[in-house]
Order: structure tokens, then C-alpha cells, then sequence
């Protein structure tokens, strides 16, 4: 059997008075969809058929206003390169996908790119695979310029 709470009358005026300016207290989903809303939504990047100066000038463009607008997962499509599948020609290289290798590379030596970034990471296969970096960035409240 359940033991009966008694409340005082007290108590119940503070509740009702509580309960009357409840304006300022929103739904806690809400809050946290809102908190969240950089870690659920993933902007992309695609690079495909840009010179390595231009690719660098855009991807560090979007990391910056990524950053800024709270978001903390990016995609970044490099592609495979025009000669990805030069396996079967000896004569090709394998390895001429520039900006697989180098965008990384590029942020890790630019300082104010870098210092925003976590971690990069090869993409799932249903975002690009080997043809895509994810970026995570930092929080932006806790970061301090």
C-alpha cells in the first residue's frame, strides 16, 4: 500500500505561484535540439574540379562560418581523384587525388584553422567514403580565441 504524502497549505501556495510564472521555463527538448542542432546537422563542402589554391580558400572559408555558426561535425567531399581507378593501368599513379592528401595537411598548418579542429577523419562509406574527410570542430563555448 502506498503511504498518503500530506502537504501543507503552505506548500500548495508556493506550487500554485510556481506554476503561474512558468514563462521564463521552456520544454527541455526543445532546449536541447536547440543546444544540439550543430552536432545533428551536417554541412557539406564539395570540391570536385577545384584547383588545390581554390579548394584551400573555400574549405577554410566554410570550417570559419561552420565554426561561427555553432556546428561541430562537417563534410567535406575531396573525390578520389580523376585517376582513382588506375589500378588497372601500371602506368597511372594511384595516389593523384591532391586534395584527399592535402587538404588535411593545410589545416593542420594553418594556425587559426587548426585550433578550431578536433580531429579529421576518413567519412563513412554512405557520405563518400575515401573520397571525403569528416572535420569535427570544437565547442564554441568553450573555445577562447
Amino acid at each position: 500500500m502506498k503511504k498518503k504524502i500530506i502537504v501543507s497549505s503552505k506548500d500548495k501556495k508556493d506550487w500554485i505561484s510556481f506554476t503561474r510564472k512558468m514563462e521564463g521555463i521552456g520544454v527541455k527538448e526543445i532546449d536541447l535540439n536547440q543546444e544540439n542542432i550543430g552536432v545533428t546537422k551536417m554541412p557539406k563542402l564539395d570540391l570536385h574540379g577545384l584547383s588545390l589554391a581554390d579548394a584551400n580558400t573555400k574549405a577554410k572559408k566554410f570550417i570559419i562560418e561552420s565554426f561561427d555558426k555553432g556546428y561541430r561535425k562537417l563534410l567535406i567531399v575531396t573525390g578520389k581523384g580523376s585517376r582513382s581507378k588506375s589500378y588497372d593501368n601500371p602506368y597511372l599513379s594511384d595516389k593523384f587525388s591532391i586534395l584527399k592528401y592535402s587538404l588535411p595537411e593545410f589545416i593542420n598548418r594553418d594556425e587559426n584553422l587548426s585550433s578550431k579542429i578536433s580531429k579529421i577523419t576518413e567519412a563513412d562509406r554512405k557520405d563518400g567514403g575515401d573520397g571525403a574527410v569528416y572535420i569535427f570542430l570544437k565547442n564554441t563555448k568553450k573555445f577562447t580565441k
